[in-house]
C-alpha cells in the first residue's frame, strides 16, 4: 500500500500530469460563462458541465496574526486586509483574540448551526446557487450545513426596517451589470461572520458582491458595516473555484457531533 501511494504521488507530480492539469484548467477558464433567459449571469453549471462551487475552507476575511491558526487568504484580493488593519472596537478585538487563542473551539458551525454572512462561502463541501425566475428569488444551498438555505429576494422590495433577527438575515439583491449585489440586515448574534471568528452584533449590515469572471471561478466580496463592533465599515473576500462533476449530497450534522481538535483545542 505504501508503495502504491508513492507511485501515485510520483505520477501526479510528473511533467505529463502537470501539463494535463494545466490544460484542464485552461479549458475550463475558456468555457463561455452561462447566462439565464433574461440575460443575467448564471451561477450554475450546464447540462454538459455538472458541478457546484467549492468554498475554500482555508480562506479568511483578514490575514491572521496567530501562527498556524488559519491559512491566510493567498489570493491577495484588493479587498483583503491584514487583521491589524481591521477597525475593531476594543471589545471586539479582545473577543477575536480569545477565539484565536482557544483554536476557535467555540465555533457555532461545529455545533450544527447555520453559517450566516461570509461563512457560508467557505463552508466545506461547497454550495449551489439557484436562480428562480418564477419566484424572483436566488437561493444559496450550502452542503456542509444543518439542512439550511439562504434566500435573496430579487423582486425590488426594500430592506425591512425592523427585521426579526435570524441566522441568514433578510437579503435583497439587484444586478449591477454582471455583478450580483446583495444587501442584508436582521442577523442574530449566534453565528460567526467567517471561519476565523471576527465578531459582530445585531447592528450588522452586509453588502456582498458576486461575479463570475470565468466559468470556473466565482469572485466573492463582502463589506461589513457594524457600528456595534467596528469603528468603520471594512471589506474582505476571496475567489471560489468550480468543482467540476461534484454534486450536493445529504450532509448530516449531529447535535452530539464530536470534533475534538476544534471543540476543545489542539492540546487535547
Amino acid at each position: 500500500m505504501r508503495c502504491a501511494v508513492v507511485v501515485a504521488a510520483v505520477a501526479w507530480s510528473s511533467p505529463a500530469a502537470r501539463a494535463q492539469s494545466a490544460g484542464d484548467a485552461t479549458t475550463a477558464a475558456a468555457k463561455p460563462i452561462p447566462r439565464n433567459l433574461d440575460g443575467t449571469i448564471s451561477f450554475a453549471g450546464t447540462k454538459d458541465d455538472i458541478g457546484n462551487w467549492q468554498g475554500p475552507p482555508g480562506t479568511s476575511l483578514a490575514n491572521n496574526v496567530f501562527e498556524d491558526a488559519l491559512e491566510p487568504n493567498r489570493l491577495n484580493l484588493p479587498t483583503n486586509l491584514s487583521i491589524s488593519d481591521v477597525p475593531f472596537q476594543p471589545w471586539a478585538r479582545a473577543l477575536y483574540d480569545l477565539r484565536q487563542r482557544s483554536f476557535t473551539k467555540d465555533d457555532p458551525h461545529t455545533r450544527c448551526k447555520p453559517s450566516g454572512g461570509a461563512r457560508l462561502f467557505h463552508t466545506p463541501y461547497g454550495f449551489e446557487i439557484l436562480q428562480l425566475a418564477d419566484t424572483q428569488e436566488i437561493m444559496f444551498l450550502p452542503v456542509g450545513s444543518p439542512h439550511s438555505w439562504r434566500v435573496v429576494h430579487m423582486d425590488g422590495r426594500p430592506l425591512p426596517e425592523n427585521p426579526t433577527p435570524s441566522w441568514y438575515g433578510t437579503s435583497v439583491g439587484r444586478w449591477e451589470g454582471d455583478t450580483l449585489v446583495i444587501e442584508t440586515v436582521g442577523f442574530n448574534e449566534r453565528f460567526w461572520i467567517s471561519r476565523e471568528g471576527v465578531p459582530h452584533t445585531a447592528q450588522l449590515r452586509t453588502t456582498e458582491r458576486l461575479s463570475r469572471p470565468r466559468f470556473d471561478m466565482l469572485r466573492y466580496e463582502i463589506t461589513i458595516d457594524d457600528p456595534g463592533a467596528y469603528t468603520k465599515p471594512w471589506s474582505g473576500g476571496w475567489n471560489i473555484p468550480w468543482g467540476a462533476g461534484t454534486e450536493p449530497f445529504d450532509y448530516l450534522c449531529q447535535d452530539n457531533n464530536l470534533d475534538p481538535a476544534r471543540m476543545v483545542g489542539p492540546s487535547r
